[in-house]
């Protein structure tokens, strides 16, 4: 008869599992209900997106920038743009400017209500996934009558944006972010966040410290929520950012150890409120007319030269090395995304916790596949 020594088990959770947020698989190494470790296997959604961009003139690749991160494709087509605008020394007009960072912090919003509610569905709370829907389906409505689209944007143009604000865009956001920080963000903590079974769920699981956070080179509110004050909009401003007053949400172990999953998922919160701060004042500021886009050559060829950009998206720091020969089509661009090293800490985080523990740990760190494979 067979003796078993060990009731390790390896299991697959994903590529369609619904918790791991796309196209994405972990293998699991188990004993019981014990994680020994969830291994990351990527590879299912690579597109040779970085490839593309060498077979394509400048501004052509601009559409694909939208699909490094469906939830945020604005932010990634201001990346992008900014790279190759500080390449070629481009001026972009002073409205044009107001309209990227108005339209990228609402995408930052819009992206955090997908990242927050989806968090709670997969612990089993439906409800407040709903209501966070619910108000991103208003954010698209104010995108899709400032560009024509609802989830790829592609409003950034290199040079500044595509079209001018439509009538009525800033009193509509106005109202928008009015309702998120006076009204929806009270009822959703009061239903979701302060949730007694949620908290339970949330804290003292999936600590990371700060040194670690540093160590494994996570960025964004995943580095945040560890308590490292990072943020690029404020520690190496790019745009206009540097002329709007809002602060950094850390983490401080606000309901368990400070860098555990609830830490995370409360610092999005938070940069919801932040990125109504910043709109308001964009609003403000923002000049009644003026152009919004700097005319190209129609054969645009940036100089010989090679630069490195980094922006602060809903995910953290997305850095995009573009290498330019002087022709109209980059030699070498290359992408680097916050869910990369945001993945790959996930399998070190879940040694040691409970099977229904890595759902909760995977759904903090809010990886969107499409940034992991390009």
């Amino acid at each position: 008869m067979t003796e078993f020594l060990s009731d390790e088990m390896v299991l697959n959770m994903g590529p369609h599992h619904p918790s791991t947020h796309g196209v994405l698989r972990f293998i699991l190494q188990t004993d019981g209900e014990m994680m020994r470790r969830a291994i990351p296997d990527v590879g299912f959604l690579h597109r040779g997106i970085e490839k593309i961009a060498e077979l394509l003139p400048y501004q052509a690749f601009m559409p694909y920038t939208d699909r490094i991160d469906y939830l945020a494709s604005i932010c990634c087509n201001f990346g992008y743009a900014l790279t190759v605008e500080r390449l070629a020394q481009i001026e972009v007009p002073e409205k044009a400017e107001y309209l990227r960072v108005i339209s990228a912090e609402l995408t930052r919003i819009g992206s955090h209500f997908v990242g927050l509610g989806a968090l709670l569905l997969d612990l089993g709370a439906v409800t407040p996934f709903v209501h966070a829907l619910r108000e991103r389906e208003v954010y698209n409505d104010l995108m899709e009558s400032l560009c024509g689209a609802r989830l790829t944007h592609n409003y950034v143009r290199i040079g500044g944006v595509s079209y001018d604000e439509p009538p009525g865009f800033r009193e509509k956001t106005r109202r928008f972010i009015d309702h998120i920080e006076y009204e929806f963000l009270d009822e959703f903590n009061e239903l979701a966040s302060f949730n007694t079974i949620f908290i339970n769920r949330m804290k003292n699981v999936g600590v990371i410290t700060a040194e670690d956070a540093i160590e494994h080179s996570l960025v964004g509110p995943n580095l945040r929520g560890s308590g490292v004050k990072h943020d690029i909009r404020k520690n190496d401003p790019y745009s206009i950012y540097n002329r709007f007053n809002f602060d950094i949400p850390v983490g401080h172990g606000k309901f368990g150890t400070m860098g555990d999953c609830y830490d995370r998922y409360w610092v999005r919160v938070e940069e919801v409120m932040e990125s109504c701060r910043i709109i308001r004042q964009a609003l403000e500021l923002m000049p009644e007319t003026g152009p919004v886009r700097t005319k190209l050559p129609r054969v645009f060829k940036p100089p010989k030269g090679e630069i490195y950009v980094r922006t602060e998206c809903p995910r953290g720091e997305m850095g995009f090395y573009l290498i330019s020969d002087g022709g109209k089509n980059p030699y070498r661009l290359k992408i680097r995304t916050g869910s990369f090293s945001a993945a790959a800490m996930i399998g070190e985080v879940s040694q040691g916790v409970m099977v229904a523990d890595l759902v909760t740990i995977i759904g903090s760190f809010d990886v969107v596949a499409p940034e992991i494979d390009r």
